[in-house]
């Protein structure tokens, strides 16, 4: 990819054109592309993924940020944007620095993809989605199977008046398999999702063995009765622990929510929010994680922040601006979804540390419950502190044991309730990442990673 060093001269023109009025000044360009591949019984569709290329120049004048973005490299849209800009900055009040302090030094990253997915020949591409249809095909009752491929590369240049510059590639690979089960007119499905930093080497995650575990799930989903209601036991498998961990705890630990007072955690920081054996993280230089990258968008290189340590409200994840005003260090966490979009505090991949439980330890431990499995959805309540996740499927857990399957359910409740009943966490070997894109709101959606092993509380159940 590399396109963006071709035009570094032109970025550092405007950049220097905003230096004469504004006492501190950065360019973010970016290069971004991928494509896709969907397989099902009826067709195979090749696509693209939109293109973006261009320049966001910001600037402090003193008293604010100001932003001006360029869709496009070459030197006059650049230099327009960069005039733009300066024309809205002044030499009032710019002797008082910016925020924090501001980036110095070069980096240069990339992914180790060892082959990227869009340099693969499309016809290993679709004889590998055809693999994965046959294979779930070979469960009874599995009619079709929707195999999703998707390539992303995203490659992000960062100047600044102060010194530093930031190149990185950073590229993904994401797979979905989705065995469709139908019987009487009635059709289920199961998710075997799987995303990654990296290439071709990712897909390797979807084994026969999990394939064909889908499609039997898919199956069993035909006659599983709805789950039980109430407040129960409640064992999350990773994907809805990481959820857990991003929906109804990332959050409120975003540092703009708590300098805007719409955080509800806000005032437990430094408190005991849990037991000992909860450690809650977000970590942007994870190996390999789908949400993982090298520097956030004000240079800062990517880092695991630690926000609950052994159930104590530690941290909160900051940009610079919220570093300062908080007193603490920036974590890496200042992200644009794009170079069109403004920067906000976000997350990158949040996730429970694992334990020392094994799973049947937490079974036995659980002793009646519910297990729940595959989260499909989550919502955020920064500001009131509730939580609701959404799973495709679970498990009775009877007497300690696995029981009977049950259909798609709903987990809700307080946020800090749950935290306090935590009774175990599962261990390493049962980690894992889930790829996903989060929102600011509804809008500025961008990679995030939700991370977990297996994780025992209590909260309210019940079908969607």
């Amino acid at each position: 990819m590399d396109a963006l060093p071709a035009a570094e001269d032109v970025v550092a023109r405007g950049l220097a054109r905003i230096a004469k009025v504004a006492s501190y000044a950065e360019a973010l360009a970016e290069s971004s592309s991928g494509s896709g591949l969907r397989l099902d019984k009826n067709q195979v569709s090749l696509y693209s993924l939109p293109s973006l290329k261009g320049v966001a120049f910001r600037a402090w004048t003193g008293s604010l940020w100001v932003d001006a973005a360029a869709s496009g490299l070459d030197a006059k849209s650049v230099g327009e944007a960069a005039e733009e800009l300066a024309s809205r900055c002044s030499r009032g009040g710019s002797s008082v620095p910016a925020p924090g302090v501001a980036p110095s030094g070069h980096g240069e990253a990339r992914t180790a993809a060892h082959r990227p997915l869009g340099d693969v020949p499309v016809e290993e591409q679709v004889a590998w989605a055809k693999h994965c249809f046959t294979t779930a095909g070979t469960v009874p009752g599995i009619l079709n199977t929707i195999v999703n491929e998707t390539s992303l590369s995203n490659e992000r240049l960062f100047l600044s008046t102060s010194g530093a510059r930031r190149h990185q590639v950073v590229e993904r690979a994401s797979t979905a398999v989705i065995p469709l089960a139908i019987e009487n007119g009635k059709v289920e499905y199961d998710l075997l999702l799987h995303g990654a930093t990296g290439g071709w080497e990712s897909l390797a995650y979807n084994t026969d063995e999990r394939i064909i575990e889908a499609a039997k799930n898919a199956r069993a989903l035909l006659t599983a009765p709805q789950p039980p209601s109430g407040t129960l036991t409640v064992l999350l498998d990773p994907s809805t622990a990481g959820t857990f961990a991003h929906e109804s705890f990332g959050h409120g630990t975003e540092a703009d929510q708590f300098l805007r007072d719409r955080s509800y955690l806000k005032a437990h920081l430094g408190e005991r929010v849990g037991p000992e054996c909860l450690t809650l993280a977000d970590d942007g230089a994870l190996p390999g994680a789908w949400g993982s990258f090298f520097f956030d968008d004000e240079g800062t290189p990517t880092q695991r922040t630690v926000m609950v340590d052994k159930g104590e409200f530690v941290e909160v994840l900051h940009d610079r601006e919220t570093a300062a005003a908080m007193h603490r260090k920036p974590t890496g966490n200042a992200r644009r979804a794009d170079f069109l979009s403004r920067e906000f505090v976000r997350m990158t991949n949040t996730l429970v540390d694992p334990g020392d439980w094994s799973f049947e330890e937490l079974l036995e431990e659980a002793k009646d419950g519910i297990l729940l499995e595959v989260c499909t959805s989550g919502m955020e309540d920064p500001l009131g502190g509730q939580m609701q996740i959404k799973v495709k499927r679970g498990h009775l857990i009877q007497h300690g044991e696995l029981g009977a399957p049950v259909s798609a359910m709903a987990l809700s409740g307080k946020v800090l309730d749950f935290l306090r009943n935590v009774k175990g966490v599962g261990r390493k070997e049962y980690f894992d990442v889930s790829p996903g894109y989060c929102g600011k709101g509804h809008t500025d959606h961008l990679p995030a990673g939700t991370a977990g092993s297996y994780l025992l509380s209590e909260a309210i159940v019940g079908p969607t």
